[in-house]
């Protein structure tokens, strides 16, 4: 197969969906022919590539035999792209591809642009549950996780020296890590003000990432007197990310509803667990979809401090138990969830569209 892959969000780029394009494009090209093309600049170059993306596609769609795309903000180069061709456009949908709150966006992306599409690949079961609220056919949808990369060997052995070194003071026995994206939704604000206080004070709480909560959960660390024990450290690199991934005992996702932003799936608890780190997640929108309860790590109800603080506090009295669960999630997450696997789902998504669209044709 020869496969044309458009995404509006690449890396250098850096963010969940970046990661997650280069990730599945890098996997399918195992599998088949895919050619590239990429938004590497940023959100700055979008006006710009939505035209550009959408005419080199078609200058090159004879040669290929469907479209993938990366999400569904490109639905509108995909309707395009329909006008002119009966091969295969599939488009993989974020939740924030189909809650976005804007008029314009749900008349035209939602209710017009992404049902024309052959089939759209979400990434959760909560995202294909809000485009069936919004009007599109369930038939339209088919739910294929996100995957994740086997952890690489570590290029050193990271000690507890090494993480103090990087945040500038000697962690507690415990270290709790969040990292991503500071939004409302990812519950760390909350976190900070309900069950931080009531943890053990030798419990340290790792704050990674930037975002528009940043300056929420600082004040909230100073209202309560925890700049002892929470660590604020804003937004890290990659070569960081795996620095905390394998010097932190507990990786924490305390998600709470908010209306009109949905967690998708939630890529980095696969990564935490993956890496063998113990996760525990709001049972909430599609962290269901990549935490299996009691295999790669816990969920609870989202907004339960009780339930945060007496799973925390049962995993800490039972050290040795806490690292043979972390060594189970990362043999399931890795068995069950790598790119590789989640890929030949892809492939078989694109295929079953072609073959719906060959039958029609034939039909007609």
């Amino acid at each position: 197969m020869n496969l044309l892959f458009i995404s509006r969000s690449f890396p250098p780029v850096t963010g969940g969906i970046e990661k997650q394009n280069a990730e599945i494009a890098r996997a399918l090209s195992c599998l088949c022919t895919v050619r590239l093309i990429t938004n590497r600049k940023g959100k700055y170059l979008l006006p710009l590539f939505l035209p550009y993306a959408t005419l080199r596609a078609l200058l090159c769609l004879r040669r290929q035999d469907a479209v993938l795309l990366g999400d569904g903000v490109l639905g509108i180069t995909g309707f395009i792209l329909k006008l002119f061709t009966r091969k295969p456009v599939v488009c993989i949908t974020h939740g924030l591809d189909l809650t976005y709150p804007s008029r314009i966006y749900q008349s035209l992306w939602v209710r017009t642009f992404l049902p024309r599409m052959d089939r759209l690949i979400a990434v959760g079961n909560a995202t294909l549950t809000q485009g069936v609220q919004r009007g599109i056919p369930a038939a339209r949808f088919v739910f294929v996780p996100n995957g994740v990369s086997a952890p690489p060997p570590p290029r050193r052995n990271h000690t507890r020296e090494d993480l103090a070194a990087f945040v500038g003071r000697t962690p507690g026995s415990t270290v709790l890590l969040t990292l991503g994206r500071l939004v409302r939704r990812k519950g760390v604000t909350w976190f900070v003000e309900n069950v931080a206080p009531c943890l053990d004070s030798d419990i340290t709480y790792i704050i990674a990432g930037a975002g528009p909560e940043h300056a929420r959960i600082a004040a909230a660390i100073a209202a309560h007197g925890l700049e002892d024990r929470i660590i604020l450290l804003g937004r890290v690199t990659e070569a960081d990310k795996e620095l905390l991934f394998n010097t932190a005992d507990i990786f924490i996702q305390p998600n709470i509803p908010v209306s009109g932003d949905i967690e998708g799936f939630g890529l980095v608890v696969l990564e935490a667990a993956a890496h063998g780190l113990v996760v525990i997640a709001s049972r909430l929108e599609g962290l269901g979809d990549a935490i299996t309860d009691g295999e790669n790590g816990y969920l609870v109800g989202p907004g339960d401090t009780r339930a945060y603080c007496t799973r925390i506090a049962a995993l800490t009295g039972d050290r040795d138990g806490m690292k043979t669960f972390g060594r189970h999630a990362s043999n399931h997450t890795i068995s069950n969830n790598t790119w590789s696997l989640i890929a030949h789902r892809y492939l078989e998504v694109i295929n079953q569209a072609g073959t719906v669209q060959d039958s029609a044709a034939n039909a007609s």
